[in-house]
């Protein structure tokens, strides 16, 4: 599939009513997803004007995997996929966020409700990287060893 072209950027971006998303010089943007009911954040990733494009059109969250360099929709294996409810741009266009119905509970590939399922623990001190110390926050809702097996 060839990169969709969106609107050329313009002086009217930060006041505009025409989607002019900036993707930087790697071809991605920022794409921050929320919880449409609770506004908890669930994820951070990439899209690029593909993955963009075909969350516009089928209302599924899709991204784009730097580590994998491919295109991924949100639960194509795991079933955890996000159903986009609302979709914003920041003033300057510059970053997305997608407000989701989180189908299946889990928006994190190790199996939690939302990828910031660790915080830092009380008392940790940055002058003392000793105590800089991560727990959990939740708990996990699935296995991603039984749900990503490899296949052969």
């Amino acid at each position: 599939m060839s990169a969709p072209a969106f609107p050329a950027r313009t002086t009217e971006v930060e006041l505009g009513t025409e989607l002019q998303p900036k993707f930087g010089p790697d071809g991605l943007i920022p794409c921050i997803t929320t919880d449409h009911v609770t506004n908890e954040v669930l994820m951070f990733a990439f899209m690029n004007a593909e993955s963009l494009a075909l969350t516009i059109r089928t209302g599924k969250a899709s991204y784009w995997s730097r580590s994998r360099n491919q295109l991924w929709v949100k639960g194509e294996e795991s079933g955890n996929s996000q159903l986009v409810k609302e979709l914003r741009v920041d003033c300057d266009q510059d970053v997305i966020l997608l407000k989701v119905d989180n189908v299946g509970g889990a928006a994190c590939h190790n199996g939690y409700p939302s990828c910031f399922y660790r915080k830092l623990a009380p008392k940790a001190d940055a002058a003392d990287p000793a105590s800089l110390k991560l727990i959990f926050a939740d708990e996990r809702v699935f296995d991603p060893a039984t749900v990503y097996k490899k296949k052969h």
